[in-house]
């Protein structure tokens, strides 16, 4: 077991460098404030036990509370989403070769991925593992592998050497998430001179998706998914983008072994949001804690005993905070003209899982028409990662959500959210939230 998995880790190592190349420049200019973010003991990122839904995963397998079961199409992949409670119905199909097992992906061949509020998971079908990822509320985004291979006890190996792509400015230069939308070519090789994008709510929909196979419905709007490029195209022209409102993947590729045939355009919507609200719920966490102790520091080093944080470090957390906020409250959202519906169930299993008030509102429920969510407030202000925020983080991002709330803030991003959202999203938090400040209520 040693020597195979010593061999898998080179392999691995070789073919996330191989990918890195789209993040090599970016990574590059900012790889000694990485360092600073996940090697400072502050932290603690590589040393430090995780605490995480596939580390809790682990610890029951280990302890024999239970089994993941194995089959011959999928390996373990059905059980662990069992047990991780992911449905099937968030599985995304990406084909451009941007993950270490590039040399099985390709158009003919996606890489599935699949999520749920705390783990993403990804399968290539003949694949040596599955992929996976999971939030821990201090650490960040933290990365296993899972070998596919029939055992007694499988085991959750965590794999470090995925920070080399996540970590970068893509993910705030915290250990995080990305969704990339690049121009593949026929192999599913990225056409470097025609750029990429990492996306989220902010990002117009001819930006995104491509790379990715992309089901559903969504009039006259267009995206970059279910195409190939070469050289000569120009994704700028909205008459190249021909890969739109389709409702099935028939004829794109042989989905045997498949858990589904589908892509949904929903379900990629809100992985696009979600992943960059984790990496800001992180990045404010770090900030926060490296911020503090360098005051703590400070003080000591100058012979100072004081109560209060100094005001560089107080501006330190102040920043980090208000683009956290941005994104809980999808300030700059891009929008559409013509309904976007998807084609499988996500949809309602997404929103079913939210908590409601008294008026049946959550803050889960789906808008489609013009954006994603009906109440502009990110169900993951809900998540145990951002409830484990430093305190000070915690008091800056309520201080700050209530003047918006409140109509007090007057910059320009916030002012523009309609009066009527900004009451809904207050109400439903007083009803659905119960550890706000009690200033909320």
């Amino acid at each position: 077991m040693k020597v195979k998995y010593t061999a898998m880790k080179r392999h691995i190592l070789s073919l996330s460098l191989a990918v890195g190349f789209l993040a090599a420049v970016a990574q590059f200019a900012t790889a000694s404030r990485q360092d600073q973010l996940q090697d400072d003991p502050v932290i603690g990122y590589r040393s430090a036990g995780s605490n995480d839904a596939v580390a809790e995963l682990q610890r029951r397998i280990s302890g024999g509370e239970l089994k993941l079961e194995f089959n011959d199409r999928t390996g373990y992949l059905e059980s662990v989403l069992k047990q991780l409670n992911i449905p099937v119905s968030s599985q995304g199909l990406v084909f451009s070769k941007t993950s270490f097992q590039l040399h099985r992906i390709s158009p003919a061949n996606p890489r599935s991925i699949y999520f749920n509020d705390q783990v993403y998971v990804g399968w290539v079908r003949g694949g040596e593992m599955l992929e996976l990822a999971a939030v821990d509320p201090n650490l960040g985004g933290v990365f296993y592998m899972l070998e596919q291979t029939r055992t007694g006890k499988p085991r959750f190996i965590r794999n470090d050497e995925c920070l080399q792509c996540h970590v970068s400015g893509a993910t705030r230069n915290v250990p995080g998430f990305v969704v990339r939308s690049v121009y593949p070519d026929e192999r599913g090789y990225p056409i470097a001179p025609l750029g990429s994008h990492i996306t989220s709510y902010a990002s117009p929909l001819k930006q995104r998706w491509g790379g990715w196979y992309v089901t559903g419905s969504h009039g006259q709007e267009r995206h970059a998914g279910n195409i190939l490029f070469d050289e000569l195209s120009n994704p700028e022209k909205p008459e190249q983008l021909t890969g739109s409102n389709l409702t099935s993947l028939a004829g794109k590729f042989d989905a045997t072994g498949y858990l589904s045939k589908e892509s949904d355009i929903v379900a990629l919507m809100v992985l696009e949001h979600q992943t960059q609200m984790h990496n800001q719920i992180t990045r404010l966490n770090y900030e926060t804690r490296l911020a503090l102790h360098n005051d703590k520091v400070m003080s000591e080093a100058l012979g100072q005993s004081k109560t209060e944080m100094s005001e560089s470090t107080r501006r330190r957390i102040e920043n980090a905070a208000e683009n956290l906020l941005r994104h809980l409250l999808f300030a700059g959202e891009a929008r559409w003209g013509s309904p976007i519906s998807g084609t499988t169930g996500f949809a309602g299993e997404f929103s079913s899982a939210g908590a409601r008030d008294k008026r049946g509102r959550s803050l889960r429920d789906l808008d489609l028409k013009t954006r994603l969510f009906r109440y502009p407030c990110s169900y993951l202000i809900y998540s145990e990662a951002f409830d484990a925020l430093p305190q000070p983080a915690l008091d800056q991002v309520y201080r700050r959500l209530w003047q918006v709330l409140t109509g007090e803030a007057k910059e320009k991003e916030f002012a523009a959210l309609p009066d009527e959202d900004k009451k809904a999203v207050l109400e439903i938090l007083r009803e659905t939230k119960p550890s706000l400040p009690p200033y909320f209520r």
